[in-house]
């Protein structure tokens, strides 16, 4: 009897058994893989772990993806914070990897005897997000994700107002970074946002002593290291400022009035000498006259 098939006008192509086995073998095991890499990222997997990972902008990491048995497929799947999606596929069958939409300092990298890793190259702020790598393997499915966070060291200068007051500033930082100041005194602080993520902190020293210069110093505490600076404004405030003008102002006025007296000699010895001769006194009186 013939197949339903066949029954129906529809061609069945014919296959040798050899073939057949062959192609399904294929087949099913390109399903299989498809299907356990579309679990893992849904519902989990035989191994499942998570990291958090900081990094300094600037230094370079290797990330792992921990498995069992021999590789069939690996996909790493980044989420970073800005920008958009980043894949890596490498498939063993091929010894070939597809990438899409990755930053050229992300890349696979291979190493004698030691599976795929992912390499990060002078992390930026940008690379900061959720990394996650699911492996298909002879043993079973397995995923890894790490959570990485991208810390900046912020930028440290001190110097003295208007008001010489010294002024300490922790520029671009993430976090936030932390300001004191030795020795201890009142001051004042703030903050400003900047939009990719980073914040500049402003520290206002307001202590300082207007009888003895001292020597001022900021220290910077952050997670990617600790600074400090020192610096000599005081005495300073607006009390420094109004008594060095007093003092320039009364020097100026003594010189005008010394210059002043000596024109205003001048001016009356030649009235005088102009009068007694308009006048013609003999010598004798014109010099009496001088003298008094």
């Amino acid at each position: 009897m013939l197949g339903s098939s066949q029954q129906a006008g529809q061609c069945k192509k014919v296959f040798s058994s050899t073939k057949a086995r062959a192609t399904l073998k294929v087949v099913r095991k390109s399903i299989c893989t498809i299907v356990l890499l579309t679990i893992a990222a849904v519902t989990g997997t035989t191994g499942h772990n998570s990291s958090a990972l900081v990094m300094t902008v600037g230094n370079s990491s290797v990330l792992n993806c921990s498995f069992k048995g021999n590789i069939t497929l690996l996909k790493w799947t980044i989420t970073p914070k800005a920008g958009g999606l980043c894949t890596l596929v490498y498939r063993a069958d091929k010894k070939k990897t597809h990438r899409t939409t990755c930053s050229d300092n992300i890349n696979l990298i291979f190493r004698a005897d030691l599976p795929p890793a992912l390499e990060i190259r002078q992390v930026g702020l940008a690379q900061e997000g959720n990394y996650s790598c699911d492996v298909a393997s002879a043993e079973g499915n397995f995923h890894k994700r790490y959570h990485l966070t991208v810390q900046a060291p912020p930028r440290l200068s001190l110097s003295c107002d208007e008001q010489g007051s010294p002024v300490c500033e922790a520029a671009a930082g993430k976090p936030p970074a932390q300001l004191s100041w030795a020795p201890e005194g009142s001051s004042t602080a703030e903050e400003k946002c900047h939009d990719n993520g980073t914040v500049t902190v402003l520290s206002k020293f307001t202590a300082c002593s207007t009888s003895v210069t001292s020597v001022i110093t900021c220290m910077v505490s952050h997670p990617a290291g600790n600074w400090n600076q020192s610096i000599a404004c005081c005495p300073s405030g607006k009390t420094g400022f109004f008594l060095l003008c007093v003092i320039s102002l009364i020097g100026l006025l003594s010189l005008l009035f010394l210059l002043a007296a000596f024109e205003l000699d001048i001016f009356s010895n030649r009235t005088m000498s102009n009068w007694c001769k308009s006048r013609q006194f003999p010598p004798a009186e014109v010099s009496g006259l001088e003298q008094r």
